[in-house]
């Protein structure tokens, strides 16, 4: 297998030093980071399988000194990787070391909330929780919640279009934001998106979202808002067979209920999660779901009792309601807190993020568990059901020779068994390093070409986080990752960028 990170030039001592010089100009001493013990902790981000340092970072504290930071960095043609909280699980904040890491920590002020609209402005580094914590006065939230949302920031949120446990009902990053400050390579600062529910033009807002700090530096969001529910509750059922869970999913989607939030654990997540929250989970079963419904009281009171019905029908061999608000929270704790519960279990964990159609929920299960026998590898998994977005949490430890390499192949497979059954190699943690390989089996040659023309149109340097999220056409050919379509191989001339 390719090594994801690809190798780039190193800075010579020369242009450092005048990087230093120029960067001291525009910034206060602290804010400039250089020395090696303050640099390897930013070394890696929440992928922590592979680690770079950086040739040096920054920590600007407001949208001008980002502009200034770019067109230093555009004059003398240093790549720039862009840094949020650092809890991203692909590798796409991975630093470069000939790259100037450019961290929005400081920018974490909310600059307004507007009851009348329901949005709330806000620069990049203000954490996902406190959105809403800084909303709830007003009876308004902000819905992606992400497992991370505790110290997860808004703009890695766009940068990787995040999702959470509660995206099945009101979407993802890029349903609830309606605008965005951006910073050009160039260190020009546009506007895209408007605060209106539309705008005229090309739908650029879309296109930065999930854009993984390849198109420019965001430095302002505004965020639609939404009202706290009069009433949520959330049920626990546990199956004795996983395809019985995965059934009985199906099953509620079908007949027209649009859950706030559908969770599926299997045995290993249920036990570890257990061990770590007590949250009353069953550690017997080998398969739980996790559904909350929300609205208005009455509402809520029959969608749930036809959910307990659903459940019961398809097998679940007991279903239990939340009778409080503390046991509500208590129930979503265990599944917020899985990917840290699982860690106990082992040395090491590789998180895999792909989506397949809920249809194949099954099929895709046994999949992975006959490569887990396989590759003598267990998977822990924890998932969104409701719209089949897959977390298999592959344990491993990183001291044994091989056993990464063994590791990421089987990830690898996993994935590619998404899309072989019609899904996709990630939902929510972005491509960033970790799936750089399998994209050249998500798309086609002529796809890949068209993202590149569409980087170049923003960046024609490439100085934003390059060699992030999207193949060069040249490395696809090289792993032999070549689909074959219409009967002919789709890197014929091999174009590089």
């Amino acid at each position: 297998m390719s090594h994801p990170i690809e190798k780039h030039e190193a800075v010579s001592p020369g242009k450092k030093n005048e990087l230093l010089k120029n960067l001291s100009v525009i910034l206060p001493r602290h804010a400039i980071l250089y020395l090696p013990e303050d640099l390897h902790v930013y070394e890696c981000d929440g992928l922590s399988a592979y680690r770079q340092t950086p040739l040096l970072v920054v920590l600007p504290e407001s949208t001008l000194q980002v502009q200034q930071v770019m067109k230093i960095c555009k004059h003398l043609a240093i790549p720039v990787v862009a840094r949020g909280a650092g809890t991203g699980l692909s590798g796409g904040a991975l630093p470069l070391g000939n790259a100037v890491l450019l961290s929005l920590a400081k920018l974490s002020n909310i600059i307004e909330i507007d009851v009348a609209n329901r949005t709330a402005c806000v620069e990049p580094g203000v954490r996902n929780l406190a959105i809403s914590e800084a909303a709830k006065p007003c009876g308004l939230y902000y819905a992606p919640d992400p497992s991370s949302q505790i110290a997860c920031s808004i703009g890695g949120n766009v940068a990787e279009n995040a999702g959470g446990v509660h995206c099945l009902k009101y979407g993802l990053t890029v349903n609830n934001i309606l605008k965005l400050k951006m910073v050009t390579t160039d260190g020009d600062l546009i506007t895209i998106g408007s605060n209106a529910l539309d705008s005229p033009g090309y739908d650029l807002l879309a296109l930065m979202t999930g854009s993984e700090g390849m198109l420019g530096i965001i430095v302002e969001i505004t965020v639609k808002l939404l009202p706290i529910a009069e009433s949520a509750q959330v049920l626990l059922a546990s199956f004795n067979e996983i395809p019985q869970a995965g059934n009985a999913v199906a099953a509620i989607i079908g007949a027209g209920i649009i859950p706030a939030g559908l969770e599926m654990m299997d045995k290993l997540a249920i036990k570890a999660a257990e061990d770590f929250v007590h949250a009353g989970y069953p550690t017997d079963a080998n398969a739980i779901l996790l559904c909350e419904l929300d609205g208005n009281s009455e509402e809520v009171s029959e969608k749930i009792s036809e959910v307990e019905n659903i459940m019961l029908e398809h097998g679940a061999c007991d279903v239990r309601i939340a009778q409080n608000e503390q046991e509500r929270e208590l129930f979503w704790k265990g599944r917020k807190a899985a990917f840290p519960a699982v860690g106990r279990l082992a040395p090491d964990y590789y998180c895999m993020d792909g989506t397949i159609p809920r249809h194949r929920l099954s099929e895709v299960l046994q999949t992975i568990e006959t490569l887990s026998r396989e590759y003598g590898l267990p998977v822990a998994n924890v998932f969104h059901a409701g719209d089949g977005n897959l977390h298999p949490l592959i344990l491993y430890d990183a001291n044994k020779p091989g056993e990464l390499e063994k590791t990421e192949e089987l990830g690898g497979k996993i994935l590619e068994f998404c899309v072989e059954v019609g899904g996709t190699i990630t939902g929510e943690h972005g491509v960033g390093i970790e799936k750089i390989n399998q994209m050249c089996v998500q798309f086609t040659s002529t796809e890949l070409q068209q993202f590149h023309a569409i980087k170049h149109a923003f960046d024609p340097d490439r100085l934003l986080n390059p060699g992030k999220a999207v193949p060069t056409l040249h490395r696809c050919a090289e792993l032999g990752a070549m689909h074959v379509h219409n009967g002919e191989l789709p890197f014929p001339e091999l174009p590089r960028f």
